[in-house]
């Protein structure tokens, strides 16, 4: 190997090379065998440096003051990390590694870590650096596990199965709500009721009925009624606040009550305690929901919801727009995801690799496609020229844990293709490719870099729609395209949240599709095996493609139809 090279490498190491030389070494590295041991080599000798370094900087200091297991980690995989570069994968593009500072003599120290933004294009798969991220914090106190024909009251706001609940109100006018605190503590709560969570471990009642159980884990739970406080000693008990009324009662194990008239008192298995105004005659227990209770009336609920739905994919199939129509959520099992559009009985999907059928957001009378692993998928053909698209799908997301998170791929990404996608941000992503013969350079904000991109495109983004707390729920995602009034607009849950004008320089008016994935993008690299790492952490249970571009209130219609029971 020439000196040149191994100059090439150590610049590259130490960020010094030009972008013509990076250009250089890429192609190297690529192509042949002992440039790339060569690389990893002097890889490992910065690495060794650096410990060096550290070990003469730290000594003689505590251990607090040394970096700990996962900064070196961090700093380690951050140095091996060679990420995607336009449509080539692998040993094409190199994140820049570390710079070590290394005195002759014995006396080094280590300055830290400056993460160097990738080479590759803002479209391209890049996972944020291990360690890289700081924790993800969110507030909560328990999760709303279930709902049943619930109506919110006005000016609370309006929450969803699977919701976080952070300290605050909660009120709604009719229905059945079960709330898990995080301590292990269940409520069955039945409307109207108000009610305030004030931590893991208490809530008042203002108003309503509930029903605690409560494990031994969640021991010395409490709910706040009246002037007592209702401290759970035992398993079960039930509190009812009405207007000028609160009472307790005892269904099995054992309560004490702190405060108030009955301070001190202990009540047992099958005893009661009015804690304010007249006595009823009734049980509190008697009639109370039980979660079986709640989990049944739920599950027939479901099934209404699922049946209404199954009438309204019978009429959406008829759209003589519609490119493709899968309404996995009433597929039968097996590879085939069929194409439902009724003029069209061709472009079928087949699912590949690791896709699970999976419960759908109709519970589990309806099936969904989850695509949690790296090879999971599902592929299509869809040939023809459109003059404009509409994309429409149903998807849980579980989490975001590629920079990009596929939605719905074209394979090669040529002139007039689409992708669709999800960033590690939460936010949405939809482009067309508009001239891929051309190379074109720009500045990546998020990267704080001019990156090289393959092909003439634009990429349309919303504002953030997912976060961590609403890992597991159920959106309803649409992108449109409209070369005629050039525009392109998203919107989740019915609701817009973007809209953006197509330009002269990215305006296309004939688009295509192709060899496409639901799902994934694997196909784009056909003279290397590897691959983008781009499937979706969720699942999707329904997608249509329109060759028009919907309105609003269209969009809006497709959303209050389909939408589950708890939305």
């Amino acid at each position: 190997m020439d000196n040149r090279i191994r100059t090439l490498i150590f610049q590259a190491i130490d960020q010094t090379i030009s972008d013509p030389d990076f250009e250089s070494l890429q192609d190297a590295i690529e192509h042949d065998p002992k440039v790339r041991d060569e690389y990893l080599r002097a890889v490992g000798l910065s690495e060794s440096l650096r410990e060096i370094a550290e070990d003469a900087t730290f000594v003689g200091k505590d251990d607090s003051q040394r970096p700990s297991a996962e900064q070196a980690e961090q700093t380690t995989t951050r140095e091996r990390n060679l990420t995607s570069s336009g449509r080539q994968v692998g040993w094409r593009s190199l994140t820049a590694a570390a710079m070590v500072i290394f005195c002759v003599g014995g006396i080094a120290f280590w300055l830290g870590w400056a993460n160097a933004p990738s080479r590759s294009d803002p479209n391209a798969a890049q996972a944020p650096s291990a360690g890289g991220q700081q924790e993800s914090r969110i507030a909560g106190h328990a999760t709303l596990r279930r709902i049943v024909d619930l109506a919110w009251s006005d000016g609370v706001t309006k929450r969803r199965e699977g919701d976080l609940l952070p300290n605050g109100k909660l009120a709604f006018d009719r229905g059945v709500a079960e709330i898990d605190f995080f301590c292990g503590a269940t409520l069955v709560v039945e409307g109207p009721a108000e009610l305030e969570i004030e931590n893991d471990w208490s809530v008042r009642l203002a108003k309503g009925r509930i029903r605690a159980t409560v494990p031994p884990a969640a021991r010395g739970f409490i709910v706040k009624a009246a002037d007592s406080e209702i401290i759970d000693l035992g398993t079960e008990f039930a509190v009812e606040v009405e207007a000028g009324t609160a009472r307790v009662e005892v269904v099995d194990g054992e309560v004490e009550l702190r405060g108030g008239a009955h301070d001190g008192q202990h009540l047992v298995t099958g005893e009661a305690q009015l804690l304010k105004g007249a006595p009823r005659e009734t049980k509190l227990s008697t009639g109370l929901s039980t979660s079986v209770d709640v989990r049944r009336r739920q599950q027939a609920a479901e099934e209404r919801r699922f049946t209404q739905w199954k009438n309204r994919s019978l009429e959406l199939r008829t759209d003589s727009r519609l490119i493709a129509y899968y309404p996995i959520a009433s597929s039968a099992a097996g590879r085939i995801v069929r194409n439902a559009a009724s003029h069209r009985n061709d472009r079928n999907g087949l699912a590949v690799g690791p896709v699970e059928r999976t419960v759908g957001r109709f519970g589990a009378l309806s099936t969904g496609l989850r695509f949690d692993r790296p090879g999971a998928r599902v592929r299509t053909r869809i040939d023809g020229e459109f003059a404009a698209f509409t994309f429409c799908c149903w998807a849980r997301i579980d989490s975001l844990k590629h920079r990009y998170n596929a939605l719905f791929m074209a394979d090669s990404y040529e002139t007039g293709e689409p992708h669709w996608q999800i960033r590690d941000d939460g936010k949405l992503m939809f482009s067309v490719m508009v001239d891929d013969t051309q190379e074109v350079e720009l500045f990546n904000k998020r990267d704080q870099r001019v990156v090289k991109d393959a092909g003439l495109h634009r990429v349309y983004f919303s504002e953030p729609i997912w976060e961590a707390s609403t890992s597991g729920q159920w959106f309803h995602l649409v992108a449109v395209y409209d070369p005629v009034n050039r525009r392109v607009q998203q919107y989740v849950n019915g609701r817009k949240v973007a809209s953006e004008a197509i330009v002269d320089a990215f305006h296309i008016t004939s688009l295509r599709i192709g060899a496409a994935e639901i799902g994934n993008w694997g196909q784009p690299f056909r003279k290397t095996p590897w691959f983008a790492v781009r499937n979706l952490d969720g699942t999707i249970d329904e997608m249509a493609i329109y060759d028009a571009a919907l309105n609003s209130d269209e969009v809006s219609d497709l959303y209050e139809q389909g939408k589950p029971l708890a939305y």
